[in-house]
């Protein structure tokens, strides 16, 4: 049981890391109002993890990769505060393209995922 905690938090550390380094990244190379750090991380998640999901590994690494790795990547607590300032600074355009955009393109990522993966 313990290896079990060990693996998830092994794999979210790491999947936070790389969603950390891939936002300064992103932020450094493109100054705009829309969360493009975070929107290309849940995006790429949802196709990481759709792949996973039907990939035919192993509990082990479903524990590693599914729920340590792409729960530390994925951020959806950052999606919704965004969401929030960008309503909060009245900017309508930006924030109904992030919401439609980030829902309709994570469907799409994680349905292409799971095809590759079968």
């Amino acid at each position: 049981m313990f290896i079990n905690f060990l693996l998830v938090g092994i794999g979210a550390g790491l999947g936070a890391m790389l969603r950390y380094g891939i936002s300064i990244l992103i932020k450094s190379k493109w100054k705009t109002n829309f969360p493009y750090a975070t929107f290309f991380i849940n995006i790429t998640g949802s196709f990481l993890l759709g792949f996973l999901v039907s990939s035919a590994v192993g509990p082990v690494w479903q524990l590693l990769l599914g729920t340590g790795f792409m729960g530390g990547y994925t951020t959806f607590s950052t999606f919704k505060v965004e969401s929030m300032e960008l309503k909060w600074k009245a900017n309508f355009r930006v924030l109904f393209s992030y919401l439609g955009l980030s829902y309709v393109l994570g469907l799409i990522a994680a349905f292409t995922g799971i095809m590759i993966g079968l």
